[in-house]
């Protein structure tokens, strides 16, 4: 099965040794995204829920550059400085998907890159 690289100046630009996605057959691996803003690249401010609605359009652009959209979403995996952000995170996550909602984790972590309070990936099946 043949691989391709998905991109997007849309969203960040990768800060490390990853590609933004990996298209492989109808699958699309997303890279995890932190709220950093796409023209900048500096960090949207806010607080929390302003980090977790950036981070909802970064996953979005690259879901499109994949010529796909959230709703082709099948995992999502949710990272936390917080834990006590987790109804904020799902009142977000109702702006962007409908049911049948995308299978989920949300995982409480210790830190994550240039200070975010929240980090997400995700996995699409497109059609």
């Amino acid at each position: 099965m043949s691989k391709s690289v998905i991109s997007t100046d849309q969203a960040p630009a990768a800060i490390g040794t990853y590609s933004q996605a990996i298209k492989a057959g109808n699958t699309v691996y997303l890279s995890g995204q932190i709220p950093l803003v796409p023209a900048t690249m500096q960090m949207v401010e806010g607080g929390f829920e302003a980090e977790a609605v950036q981070v909802f359009e970064n996953l979005k652009a690259v879901a499109a550059a994949a010529g796909g959209s959230l709703a082709d979403t099948a995992k999502l995996n949710i990272f936390l400085t917080d834990l006590g952000n987790f109804a904020t995170v799902n009142e977000v996550m109702s702006r962007y998907f409908q049911p049948p909602y995308p299978a989920r984790a949300a995982i409480g972590v210790a830190a994550l890159p240039r200070g975010a309070q929240v980090e997400m990936d995700a996995i699409l099946v497109l059609a």
